[in-house]
């Protein structure tokens, strides 16, 4: 999953929230950096992706980027489901909300900001001034981030295709994460809840 999915998955606890965000920038053992509790969140973040990449309607949606993406289809399945996310009435009652929740998780990231990675810092004020998380909802926002995910990939010289795969196949995208986010959101509310009861 991407960030927007991270952040709501994250269950408006905290300090779960700035582990969850900055766990991809947090290697090895740097994770004992890091407070119990953002410990957590980045155990949380991890097990949301593994349980993501392995479930089967995930390797469903990866197979219409596949033949063109190989690898990094699952890196643009991690988009396509934050946009459908952004656009899911049974998660957000509307655009108002959607935003609601963006601005509250950067105003927590940049009051919580003190001993985070250095990478993530640089990265976010870029996040808040261009409301990253709320542009997920529209297809424009899927295209720009489909855009940096080829510029931040080694083996990635476009992203072109994948906007219009992404267009193409639209519906049968949507149905693979209406299928599967409710399964993810059970799976994450119990593996949070077995974290915190350690």
């Amino acid at each position: 999953m991407n960030y927007l999915a991270h952040a709501y998955l994250s269950f408006n606890e905290p300090g779960i929230l700035t582990g969850n965000m900055i766990s991809d920038y947090v290697k090895g053992k740097k994770k004992f950096d890091f407070s119990s509790v953002i410990q957590r969140g980045i155990a949380l973040h991890r097990a949301i992706d593994e349980f993501t990449d392995f479930h089967p309607v995930t390797q469903q949606a990866k197979s219409y980027f596949k033949q063109n993406y190989r690898l990094y289809s699952g890196a643009f399945i991690d988009v396509v489901y934050d946009h459908f996310l952004a656009n899911d009435k049974n998660e957000f009652i509307d655009a108002k909300e959607l935003d609601s929740f963006c601005q509250s998780t950067y105003l927590h990231l940049q009051n919580n900001s003190t001993g985070l990675p250095e990478k993530f810092l640089q990265m976010l004020p870029y996040m808040q001034q261009q409301n990253w998380l709320f542009q997920y909802n529209c297809r424009e926002g899927i295209e720009k981030s489909f855009g940096g995910l080829a510029r931040r990939a080694v083996y990635l010289s476009e992203s072109d295709i994948a906007f219009s795969i992404f267009n193409t196949h639209y519906h049968e995208l949507e149905k693979c994460y209406q299928l599967f986010f409710p399964e993810l959101k059970v799976f994450s509310a119990q593996y949070l809840c077995k974290l915190n009861s350690q």
